[in-house]
């Protein structure tokens, strides 16, 4: 099977070898008494662990060499911390480590400014949550952060809320093979400001000159949130028909309107 080239940081991922746990523990060995060109063979082993990560962040940067980069001092860190006494797979212990240093940056470099004070609790939180999945190999509960920390549990949610990614309204969250929805598409303005009321009855006069199956599926589109595939099992014509009476009333009340 030929292998799909991409490159990332000038490395060509369909060349990244994959370290078996025998191969891991072995080159920890190595490293632990000494020997340290097997840090750079953990380091290229595992860089794949790194992008299998940064999948969900693709649409959400621009420059993926540099969260890249990130990743990889996230995984130095972990080599440089790893202990075979620890009993858990190498991969348990570096995930939290590179996903921990990667929300750091996007969270450093994010335009939405969180109070310092919430940023140093979630540091403290962050970095027990390394130390706890470490020692027992599992994600600890915000209770038990909350008895160690002697933390308010409201106050833990509260911090941890602040390492999440923010979303764009232009983020796709539905997709049907061709009829996609955007974020901003399902958000209403309950304020009912948006348009005057000059503007709103002259929308309701072009929608009334539309043919009957042009206006509803415009309606059907805009009002009520129905997918073009929806549409097309309901009126039993196929999803290019939707598209093109979708386009063709949409331009008739522009020129109606503007």
């Amino acid at each position: 099977m030929a292998r799909h080239k991409v490159e990332i940081c000038g490395v060509n991922t369909a060349d990244i070898k994959v370290l078996s746990n025998e191969e891991m523990v072995e080159l920890f060995q190595k490293l632990q008494n000494g020997e340290e060109s097997a840090k750079e063979k953990l380091i290229e082993g595992n860089l794949k662990l790194v992008l299998s990560i940064l999948k969900k962040y693709n649409n959400r940067i621009d420059n993926m060499d540099d969260l890249f980069q990130v990743g990889c001092i996230g995984l130095i860190k972990a080599i440089d911390n790893f202990d075979l006494s620890y009993e858990v797979r190498f991969s348990t212990y570096a995930v939290p480590m590179i996903l921990g240093e990667v929300k750091r940056y996007l969270r450093d470099n994010n335009s939405v400014r969180i109070a310092r004070s919430i940023k140093d609790l979630a540091y403290r939180i962050s970095k027990l949550k390394e130390e706890l999945i470490a020692k027992y190999g599992r994600e600890p509960s915000v209770s038990e952060i909350s008895k160690i920390l002697e933390i308010d549990e409201y106050d833990i949610v509260l911090a941890l809320d602040s390492l999440k990614d923010t979303t764009s309204i232009f983020d796709p969250i539905y997709n049907d093979g061709g009829d996609v929805i955007y974020l901003c598409d399902q958000l209403e303005d309950k304020t009912g400001k948006n348009y005057s009321w000059d503007e709103r009855l002259s929308l309701k006069e072009a929608l009334n000159l539309l043919k009957e199956k042009e206006r509803y599926v415009i309606q059907s589109r805009y009002l009520y949130g129905k997918t073009q595939m929806e549409l097309s099992e309901e009126l039993g014509i196929s999803q290019a028909q939707i598209s093109r009476l979708e386009k063709s009333g949409i331009d008739q009340i522009k020129r109606k309107i503007l």
